[in-house]
């Protein structure tokens, strides 16, 4: 509270003045009509807002002129977000503009929100309510203006990433009071129609104005209404409609929106290519592999005659070792008869009388000696019978013969003879020449 009694200069005034208005006044919205505008060289703006009753000056900064999307002009119906202040200096009110919009929007962005609202009370925008889109659309729907730069892009995008894929446009005006009503419809038309798999609706960059068809409730009721998966592509990237949270997927720009319906696609193609590079490789890899393991096996196969060789050298092993079983056996035999002698002569003083038993043993020992030594002998005969008739020799005498062909090949396959060739029979005595006349293959 100021002192009555003080006298202040006329710079302490205004300065108080311009604390009390400032401290007074909230940043507020003011509505009216640019006047007097003028651009100074710093880039500042300055100008008066006034109505049918008043005016007010104003001055726009630099920094905030710069994002103002439209050129200021005088005439122009607008709302100021300001700051009420006075400039010292002289003295005179002023309001700081920190941001402007064209007249009415505000009762856009409310007339927005309450939709929004609501639409999201009902669940229109909820994931759970989203359709998933199909990875390989076949025929595309897209709801534009035939005359609009947006479908330009939306139909050279499609060409670009899947040219074998049908666009259908669905022609409505996007812009003005009739759009909406027009954008419904043809929304509803592509879903009786059923010819295609995915729905596009697209529309290039504006003001809020501009795009204010898409905020229209019965646009975002028709992309509820549609049975056709929905793309939405309005504006730019910073443009939101209604109608890109009601869709089942918003993308950022008509080529976008166009990029996303192809990008099964696109990806596939991507993925077939990769595929093809990579194929060549695998098919080398399993061949080195089969090779490999071929050549593992390879080594495993035993001619018939180094097996034969080798089970006569076995045979020869075990006849052996059968031999000097046989002798050590014998060796204890009499080494425990001998003890058997000893002992009984010890218990015994009179071991005459046990000459007749001790016969009757000695005869059972040899016997039993005899009788082992005929079972080994029988198993030795068995093995080398059974070798005998793994010798190929022995087979050509039952009346087979081995034939090889010019080059001295084995033949096994009648299917590899051809008539007049020229083939070596392998008899069980000596060899004979022959030439082939006919052939026949058993079933």
């Amino acid at each position: 509270m100021l002192d009555p009694s003080i006298v202040l200069s006329v710079s302490e005034l205004n300065r108080q003045v311009r604390r009390t208005i400032e401290e007074g006044f909230p940043l507020l919205w003011v509505a009216g009509e640019i006047s007097n505008l003028t651009r100074a060289a710093s880039g500042h703006v300055y100008f008066s807002i006034k109505d049918e009753a008043a005016q007010a000056r104003c001055v726009m900064f630099r920094s905030r002129a710069q994002s103002i999307p439209w050129k200021l002009e005088n005439g122009q119906q607008v709302e100021a977000r300001v700051t009420v202040s006075l400039y010292e200096p002289r003295g005179e009110f002023q309001l700081g503009i920190e941001t402007m919009r064209r007249a009415g929007l505000g009762r856009l962005f409310e007339t927005f929100a309450r939709l929004k609202s609501r639409l999201e009370g009902e669940g229109a925008f909820a994931n759970e309510r989203k359709r998933l889109l199909p990875r390989f659309p076949r025929r595309i729907g897209v709801v534009s203006s035939p005359q609009a730069a947006a479908l330009h892009d939306v139909l050279v995008a499609l060409r670009r990433r899947a040219p074998h894929v049908e666009a259908i446009v669905y022609p409505t005006l996007v812009q003005g009071d009739k759009a909406a009503a027009e954008i419904a419809e043809a929304i509803a038309l592509a879903g009786r129609r059923n010819e295609c798999d995915l729905l596009l609706i697209v529309r290039g960059g504006g003001s809020i104005e501009d795009l204010w068809a898409f905020n229209e409730e019965v646009v975002a009721r028709a992309i509820l209404a549609s049975s056709l998966p929905t793309i939405c592509g309005v504006g730019h990237e910073t443009d939101t409609t209604i109608a890109d949270y009601v869709a089942d997927l918003r993308a950022a720009t008509p080529t976008a929106a166009a990029e996303l319906a192809t990008q099964g696609w696109y990806a596939a193609t991507r993925e077939i290519l990769a595929l093809a590079a990579a194929l060549p490789r695998a098919i080398e890899s399993r061949l080195d592999m089969r090779q490999q393991q071929l050549d593992h096996l390879s080594l495993r196969l035993i001619h018939p005659a180094i097996r034969l060789t080798q089970a006569n050298s076995r045979l020869a092993l075990l006849s052996s070792r059968l031999d000097a079983s046989l002798a050590r056996m014998l060796v204890r035999q009499r080494e425990r008869l001998n003890r058997t002698s000893i002992g009984l002569r010890r218990i015994a003083p009179r071991a005459d009388k046990h000459q007749g038993r001790l016969g009757l043993l000695s005869q059972r020992l040899g016997a039993a000696i005899r009788r082992q030594q005929a079972q080994r002998d029988s198993r030795v005969d068995a093995l080398s019978a059974a070798l005998r008739h793994l010798d190929p020799d022995a087979i050509l005498t039952r009346g087979y013969s081995i034939v090889r062909d010019a080059h001295g090949a084995l033949v096994t396959d009648a299917a590899s003879l051809r008539s007049g060739q020229a083939v070596s029979l392998r008899l069980a005595r000596g060899q004979a020449n022959a030439t082939i006349s006919s052939t026949t293959m058993e079933s």
